[in-house]
């Protein structure tokens, strides 16, 4: 059978074999896991030195390539001092063929841009940063100079 062959009798949604889409879940998981250990300032190569793994796992890991077992999740929650729940906040859940955020009681829906800011190089920076100034009064200042910058919610 030919290559061509072979894709038109694909689905649209389905892969050739040996291939795979990763699973939103994983990849759920992955991005906490990425976010936990930023927080704390840590390496991929340094988490991969706790959990005996090189650094290039631990980044297949975070991007939700791989998938995490149990005990591997257990280990991660050790090493990065949070509980398990902790990679399954605000996950995914499937309704009618969607994914939407999982609703806890002190969720809300929309929350999870914090999440992605929090992901991002320059959200880390900029709350590792804040984090370090002990004046309340510099950091309402910092508030009131970041709000006076963003365009307000209403003109989005």
């Amino acid at each position: 059978m030919s290559n061509e062959h072979a894709i038109d009798e694909l689905g649209s949604d389905e892969l050739p074999r040996g291939s795979r889409r990763a699973n939103p879940m994983d990849v759920h998981v992955g991005t906490r896991v990425r976010l936990r250990r930023m927080l704390l300032g840590m390496s991929q190569e340094k988490l991969g030195e706790h959990l005996g793994l090189t650094f290039q796992q631990v980044q297949k890991y975070e991007k939700g390539v791989n998938r995490i077992g149990a005990s591997r999740l257990f280990e991660l929650a050790k090493v990065l001092g949070v509980p398990v729940q902790f990679f399954y906040d605000e996950a995914p859940s499937a309704t009618h063929g969607t994914l939407e955020p999982a609703m806890g009681f002190a969720e809300q829906p929309g929350e999870s841009y914090v999440v992605e800011f929090l992901s991002s190089r320059d959200g880390m920076e900029l709350n590792k940063a804040f984090g370090r100034i002990k004046d309340p009064k510099v950091r309402r200042t910092i508030v009131d100079l970041v709000r006076s910058l963003a365009p307000d919610e209403d003109s989005q």
